[in-house]
């Protein structure tokens, strides 16, 4: 899969010209990946828990875990770099279904 075209600036990438706030670039690749595999379990239960009690817990998640990754809260680009890493070093909780 090749990487999505960003703006200039680095701050977005543009997918069907639409254009979405990047993951923050300063994450450890680690840290990343995993952050990645919990929004993914996260999007799955928001699928399994749609029209339900459950599902704004899911999409708290989905949130959550979106917030952690840089791609949505305060712009990564206006916090500091202590802010940047608290912000990526934050317990994410996982689904109770962990895959």
């Amino acid at each position: 899969m090749s990487e999505p075209e960003r703006t200039p600036d680095g701050r977005y990438v543009v997918i069907d010209g639409r254009r979405w706030r990047a993951t923050d670039p300063d994450i450890p690749d680690e840290r990343a990946a995993e952050l990645r595999k919990v929004l993914m379990a996260w999007r799955r239960e928001v699928r399994r828990t749609k029209g339900t009690d459950e599902e704004r817990a899911s999409r708290d998640g989905v949130q959550a875990a979106k917030v952690a990754l840089g791609e949505r809260g305060t712009p990564w680009w206006e916090q500091t770099d202590a802010e940047r890493r608290a912000r990526w070093e934050a317990d994410v909780a996982w689904p109770d279904e962990r895959s």
